[in-house]
């Protein structure tokens, strides 16, 4: 115990381009991946621990500016052809070349997935006609229909090597299996590490789900070699626990502690932090759907989510500003939107929404439902941040309007499967944009799916707008970034008229560490090894 506290205590004096350094950076994580295949579920905390074992195409910075990665450079012909130059002299953590091969392979393997949670990138994919590598370094991509964000898309795609399957010459033929001749990967082979073959930074130790992930240090990296030699990736979904094993030594840095527990390290000088606006929004999808909804109880026997005037009430009885001060601190921002103001296709000026009970009583009474309703708040207890507590305070304003509330918080591993197979009526969600615009929420979850499955994917509470599917599917495939901009500011006017999605907040992201590091904050929240460094000496 001593000599492992005495490693630690060293880390600071390493600097980065010392690759022979062997300190341990131990993560306390307050959300903890699902599972380590990069395909599983489209997750953030999933996404985060992939990073470090896989590369994209295209990578994004801390404040998700594009750069080039697996790829060197990328062109779109003004219609539906893109082209990506891939990097060569780059090799998978098993020796074997990375080519455009693997990315083909790749591409097949998100429509082969049968171990997935609803379709985690399918969405992406399903809008290829084509994949074509003329040669080893040379990808080009056909589109059905145009795709604007392609290489913003492309980013969060984390690419496999071929060589984990048995397979004959692979090609985007999707009927014909892509050349593959063997099982296609499950998540249990990533798990166990078999199958977590990458060109990231580090590689897979141990995958221990509910208490440790090991990585190692990659040789065979490509890019500059991180100053960790091990990371230890560490679960405690409570705040209080992350602070105290900071303060007694046990974690070198920790994500999201309480922001009101932040006084706790503020003026110690063995300790900093940093807190860093992000773009995900904190929201309620409401079932609109069906007329029998799972969770709801009403005396006339319908569904009252189906009716407008019963959302808007809900909107009105929550007071959005309480939540942000109270239960996040002040470490958030109230969300009118579903993407914040100034950021690519949201309106440049949203109308707040109001905190009104009486009005929303008012509502109610014209909806008949004077005398109220049960309803059941479906959330997870360890994904977001005080995910469990807005819940219930959601619960207390929605009761103020004769609201009957039950809530029902579970761990994500439970809760997002359930959400896929639409078990919930209200269901908490948090989403953010992973091309830092607009089109990323509203393409994703209010329209009606379509026949590629590129729109629509997590629309689980059934919502449909003709008008709105209209203005985003034009949206999603106009290449001109003004009129894009205007159809997105229309589309996102469309959803928040119709009230099937309450946005919240917006969420920050808080890292603590000590302070002989250095962490850069990341405007989509992932808590990556490669974020911190030591500090000079």
């Amino acid at each position: 115990m001593r000599k492992s506290l005495m490693v630690a205590a060293l880390a600071g004096t390493c600097l980065a381009a010392a690759p022979a350094c062997a300190q341990t950076l131990r993560i306390a994580l307050a959300s903890e991946p699902t599972a380590v295949d990069p395909h599983y579920h489209d997750l953030t905390p999933n996404n985060a621990l992939a990073q470090h074992i896989f590369d994209s195409l295209v990578r994004q910075d801390d404040k998700q500016k594009l750069h080039p990665s697996l790829a060197n450079s990328w062109e779109n012909d003004g219609k539906n052809r893109w082209t990506f130059k891939l990097r060569q002299g780059i090799t998978f953590s098993n020796g074997k070349p990375f080519t455009a091969e693997d990315v083909v392979f790749t591409f097949c393997r998100t429509l082969k997935n049968e171990t997935k949670v609803s379709d985690s990138f399918a969405d992406i994919t399903g809008n290829f006609a084509s994949v074509e590598a003329p040669d080893d370094h040379t990808l080009i991509i056909n589109t059905i229909n145009p795709e604007p964000l392609m290489p913003n898309l492309l980013s969060s795609l984390s690419i496999l090597s071929a060589s984990i399957v048995e397979h004959g010459p692979i090609s985007y033929d999707v009927a014909k299996n892509c050349g593959v001749t063997g099982a296609w990967p499950a998540v249990s082979g990533f798990n166990d590490g078999s199958l977590a073959i990458g060109t990231g930074p580090y590689k897979l130790k141990s995958y221990v789900r509910g208490s440790s992930i090991e990585l190692e240090r990659s040789p065979t990296y490509w890019g500059k070699a991180e100053p960790w030699a091990t990371v230890r990736l560490l679960p405690v979904t409570n705040a209080g626990p992350r602070l105290a094993g900071l303060l007694a030594g046990d974690y070198d840095v920790i994500e999201n502690p309480a922001a009101r527990d932040l006084g706790r390290i503020q003026g110690d000088k063995r300790f900093n932090h940093v807190v860093t606006p992000s773009t995900r929004v904190m929201y309620f999808q409401l079932d609109v759907a069906r007329d029998q909804s799972p969770f709801v109880k009403s005396e006339d026997g319908k569904n009252p989510l189906k009716d407008p005037r019963v959302r808007k009430a809900m909107s009105l009885a929550i007071d959005r500003d309480a939540i942000v001060k109270r239960i996040m601190d002040g470490a958030a921002e109230p969300a009118y939107q579903f993407l914040p103001t100034g950021m690519f296709g949201t309106l440049p000026n949203p109308p707040k929404l109001a905190y009104d009970p009486a009005a929303a009583k008012k509502l109610m009474a014209e909806a008949g439902y004077a005398k109220g309703f049960q309803l059941t708040l479906s959330s997870t207890n360890d994904r977001y941040i005080n995910d469990s507590q807005i819940t219930q305070a959601v619960a207390q304003y929605l009761t103020q309007i004769g609201i009957k509330i039950e809530v029902d918080a579970m761990t994500r591993a439970i809760y997002f499967p359930r959400r896929a197979k639409k078990e919930f009526s209200v269901a908490l969600g948090g989403w953010g944009s992973g091309t830092g615009e607009a089109a990323s929420f509203l393409r994703q979850w209010p329209p009606t799916p379509n026949e590629e499955k590129t729109l629509g994917g997590s629309n689980y509470g059934g919502y449909k707008n003709d008008a709105f599917d209209k203005v985003i599917r034009t949206a999603v495939t106009t290449l001109d970034d003004a009129k894009r901009a205007e159809l997105l500011q229309e589309a996102g006017k469309l959803v928040l008229a119709d009230g099937a999605f309450i946005p919240l907040h917006f969420e920050s992201g808080i890292w603590a560490f000590k302070s002989d590091l250095n962490v850069t904050g990341r405007a989509d929240q992932f808590m990556l090894a490669m974020s911190v460094k030591p500090v000079a000496k």
